[in-house]
């Protein structure tokens, strides 16, 4: 027999209500033992059942427990959840009598494993269960709920089965034609191979936007000390969350910051001033601005237009080569002593002029960033989105296994030798849904879900 699990599904602190959910074979028999009702002691199947959790006669909560038989529950097993009074002492003390009435403590993720492992979600699905819990915009909950729904198990599905006609095809070529006998028309592999190519690129192209769905757009501001990026900052996320002052090198350590802008989350970091310095703990602040930019989708470079060009503005201007960027002009509302064609920038370098102390453009900077990411490149719309780093590292691969069967097919290397890679894309595309996924891989990335989940 499996063992029982249980665990507090809902967060620490205080609350409404709490939530202890259990699951396994004997987990009415263990609920039966804490749990007296109020008025019925009949068992109500999917029904709120009011009464206490008591321990050997001492009170230990009010509450309403729910049983749930099995197999249409979550993990398809006998499941009770019981709903306590909120805060931190009342879940912690059920758990701890479930506990001590014969369960174990559930590990990260072990309900939504379970209703993998019993074949309720696939892989693909029960990922999508953390993306939602961790989605910060609506955007990001919606592309989790169509995974959630199988819109991208059914896109596998179809490519595995047009891969099995494949191999069927060479089985049968292999295996059954005898000698002199007229061989099959190979075609289908050249004709199915593309079309499964297309499709495995068509998926690898929406992980591009599928990263900034689910990640967000990460933006870093930069500049010279002093020329308004705190203030830039606050003025986005609406809060006085940075240090304004008039004295340069305030900022010394990065502030990371999330806003819903237009539906995706803008993950906004301010950076320290970009100069040299012998300051050792702004230097340290400086080197790591750097890093942010190099990790960054999208850099926000601000100049004070009221000063003149320096060096300094030169080397920032140098940073930005090769990157996504819109180039701010803050101060606007004093005398320009520049014009913004001295930055020497090509013609469709987006360039902004505003006044962050005013309040004056900040709009006009936020429609330029969706224009960016969302109405660009970048992002476009697609009937499936892969949001999974680990969906799109196995969907590269099935692309580089698919392009060898193809590559050694119009070289005319014999179909029994395709065999191998058309098999490998096969197994590749089935560890998305964990149909040929090893249990060591299961185990990590189950591992990031948190406990009760």
């Amino acid at each position: 027999m499996e063992k029982i699990i249980a665990a507090i599904s809902t967060a620490t602190g205080e609350a409404g209500i709490g939530i202890v959910r259990m699951s396994g074979e004997k987990a009415f028999e263990i609920a039966d033992k804490v749990f007296k009702p109020a008025n019925s002691t009949e068992f109500h199947n999917r029904k709120m059942t009011y009464g206490h959790i008591e321990e050997e006669g001492q009170l230990i909560d009010e509450v309403l427990i729910s049983y749930m038989k099995g197999p249409k529950t979550y993990t398809t097993e006998d499941m009770v959840e019981i709903y306590t009074h909120g805060g931190i002492i009342s879940v912690r003390k059920v758990l701890a009598l479930l506990l001590k009435k014969g369960a174990d403590t559930a590990g990260p993720g072990e309900f939504t494993k379970r209703a993998f492992l019993n074949g309720r979600l696939d892989l693909s699905q029960a990922e999508a269960v953390i993306d939602m819990i961790q989605a910060k915009t609506e955007k990001a909950y919606d592309a989790s709920l169509e995974q959630l729904e199988g819109s991208l198990q059914k896109e596998i599905y179809t490519i595995r089965q047009k891969l099995l006609d494949i191999l069927a095809h060479i089985e049968y070529s292999i295996n059954f034609l005898e000698d002199g006998q007229e061989e099959l028309e190979d075609t289908i592999i050249e004709e199915k191979g593309r079309e499964i190519l297309e499709d495995l690129e068509r998926l690898y192209l929406s992980s591009n936007q599928g990263k900034i769905v689910r990640e967000g757009i990460q933006t870093t501001i930069v500049g010279k000390p002093n020329v308004g990026k705190s203030s830039l900052l606050n003025a986005l996320i609406r809060e006085n969350k940075a240090i304004v002052t008039d004295i340069p090198g305030t900022t010394r350590d990065v502030i990371e910051e999330y806003i819903d802008l237009g539906g995706f989350a803008l993950k906004i970091v301010d950076t320290a001033g970009i100069r040299e310095t012998e300051d050792v703990v702004e230097s340290l602040g400086v080197n790591k601005s750097l890093e942010f930019i190099e990790r960054a989708d999208l850099v926000i470079a601000l100049f004070d237009a009221s000063r003149v060009l320096d060096q300094e503005d030169r080397q920032i201007l140098e940073l930005l080569k090769n990157r996504k960027s819109i180039i701010v002009l803050n101060k606007s509302d004093l005398e320009k002593k520049w014009e913004k064609e001295e930055l020497g920038l090509p013609e469709d370098t987006p360039i902004l002029e505003l006044s962050v102390l005013k309040g004056e453009g900040i709009g006009d900077l936020e429609d330029k960033i969706l224009s960016l990411f969302y109405e660009g490149e970048v992002v476009q719309k697609s009937d499936v989105l892969v949001t999974n780093v680990r969906h799109r590292d196995l969907i590269g691969k099935a692309i580089e296994s698919m392009e060898r069967v193809l590559n050694d097919y119009t070289m005319g290397i014999p179909i029994d030798c395709l065999e191998v890679d058309v098999k490998s894309t096969w197994e590749i595309l089935g560890e998305i849904t964990g149909e040929t996924i090893e249990d060591d891989v299961l185990d990590k990335i189950f591992k990031e879900f948190c406990v009760g989940k």
